[in-house]
C-alpha cells in the first residue's frame, strides 16, 4: 500500500483519481492546486505524486521544480497528467526530473499500471504482492550454451507480476504509453488497428510463449496498435525500466528481440504480398494455415478455429462476404467443417497445397 498525492485543479478528475487509487488499496492525499500540492508533499511525505500541468497558483512544472530542491522530497517519483495539446511540454517535464506522464483522457488500467510500476521501484513501499511465476524452459529464449536459470530475462520474469485478462479485455490501447513488456504465459492475444470507419484491421496473432508490446519499447514511441485477449489469458508484466536495463546489459536479450522483429517483418511482407496478388481461395487458405501454424503446435490431426468471420476476413485481407462464400466452398470440398461458428480443419495438407 502506497501513499499517493494527487494534484489536480479539476474537481471531477481529482475525485475520480482518488476513488480509483483508493479502490486499488492506496492511501490518497488530494490537492486542488500547485501550492497546496507542495505543502502536502512536504508534510505528508507521499510515496508517489501525480500532478496536472496547467493549474492555478503554481503549475505542475513549478511543483516539480520546488520539490526537487528539497532533500526530503527530491526523490519522490513524479507522474504528470497532460492533455494532447500539452505534448510539446513533455521534454521540459522530463528534463525537470519527471518519471512518467499520462495523457488525458486516460483509461483506469493505464493509470494503475503506471502507478504500480513506480511504486514497485520504491523499496520503502509495501504494495500488495501478486502471484509470481516460474517458467520452466522457454525455447524462444534458451541459448544452447546457457542454462535457463542463468538467462537474465528468465530470471527477471520469475520475479515479475502475473496478470489475468478476460476474453475481449484490452491489454493496452493504440496511442497509449508503453509501460510493460508482456509475456504470454497462457491464452491467445490479437493486436489490431482501428480505422475511422469503425472496422478493425488485425495486425498480429499471439499465443503461449510469445512476447507482445516490445516494438514501442525499443523505438521509444506510443503503442501503434491495440492488444486484446481473444480468450482468457495470463500475462507476465515486465516493467519497461527493467526491460531496458536488460537490453543494455545483455547482448543475448537484444539479439533475441532483433530476431523477433526481423521474423515479424518477413511475415508482414508475405502477408502484404498475399493480399496484393493472391486469389481469394489462396488468401482464405493462407489465413487458415497460418492460424494452424500459430496455435496448433502439434501439426497433426484436425484443429478448430474459434474466431469471428470479420476477424478472419481481416487476417485474410478480404471482405467478410467473400470469406464466407469461400469457407462454404471449402466445406463442400471437405477441407473444413463448420459448427456453431467454429471452423474445424479437416485436410490441412490440401489447404497448404492451395497456397503454393
Amino acid at each position: 500500500m502506497a501513499t499517493i498525492l494527487v494534484i489536480e485543479d479539476e474537481e471531477d478528475i481529482r475525485l475520480n483519481l482518488a476513488e480509483l487509487l483508493t479502490l486499488a488499496q492506496h492511501n490518497v492525499l488530494a490537492a486542488a492546486n500547485g501550492k497546496e500540492g507542495v505543502e502536502l508533499a512536504q508534510t505528508g511525505q507521499p510515496d508517489l505524486i501525480i500532478s496536472d500541468i496547467t493549474m492555478p497558483c503554481i503549475d505542475g512544472f513549478g511543483v516539480l521544480h520546488i520539490l526537487k530542491k528539497h532533500s526530503a522530497t527530491k526523490d519522490i517519483p513524479f507522474i504528470f497528467l497532460t492533455s494532447k495539446s500539452e505534448m510539446g511540454n513533455l521534454r521540459m517535464a522530463m528534463n525537470l526530473g519527471a518519471n512518467d506522464y499520462i495523457i488525458k483522457p486516460f483509461e483506469g488500467n493505464d493509470l494503475l499500471s503506471a502507478v504500480e510500476a513506480r511504486v514497485k521501484t520504491n523499496s520503502n513501499v509495501s504494495s500488495p504482492q501478486a502471484p509470481v511465476m516460474s517458467i520452466p524452459g522457454n525455447e524462444l529464449l534458451t541459448v544452447p550454451t546457457v542454462a535457463v536459470s542463468q538467462n537474465p530475462l528468465m530470471q527477471l520474469m520469475e520475479a515479475c507480476d502475473v496478470m489475468e485478462y478476460s476474453r475481449k479485455q484490452v491489454i493496452y490501447k493504440e496511442g497509449s504509453t508503453p509501460r510493460f513488456l508482456y509475456f504470454i504465459k497462457k491464452g491467445k492475444v490479437r493486436t489490431y488497428k482501428s480505422h475511422e470507419d469503425g472496422k478493425d484491421l488485425v495486425m498480429g496473432l499471439y499465443g503461449e510463449d510469445d512476447f507482445i508490446g516490445y516494438a514501442p519499447l525499443l523505438e521509444g514511441v506510443f503503442h501503434i496498435e491495440t492488444a486484446e485477449a481473444t480468450e482468457d489469458v495470463e500475462l507476465v508484466l515486465i516493467p519497461k525500466t527493467e526491460f531496458e536495463k536488460h537490453i543494455e546489459l545483455c547482448p543475448e536479450v537484444m539479439k533475441h528481440f532483433i530476431a523477433i522483429l526481423a521474423r515479424n517483418l518477413m511475415e508482414k511482407e508475405d502477408q502484404l504480398l498475399s493480399v496484393a496478388y493472391s486469389t481469394l481461395r489462396k488468401k482464405v487458405a493462407g489465413a487458415l494455415v497460418s492460424l494452424g501454424k500459430k496455435y496448433h503446435k502439434q501439426r497433426e490431426g484436425s484443429y478448430t478455429i474459434n474466431m469471428s468471420r470479420d476477424e478472419l476476413a481481416s487476417i485474410a485481407g478480404t471482405a467478410t462476404e467473400s470469406l464466407i462464400r469461400t469457407l462454404t466452398e471449402f466445406k463442400h470440398e471437405k477441407l473444413i467443417d463448420m459448427n456453431n461458428g467454429a471452423i474445424s480443419i479437416l485436410n490441412n495438407q490440401k489447404l497448404e497445397h492451395l497456397i503454393r
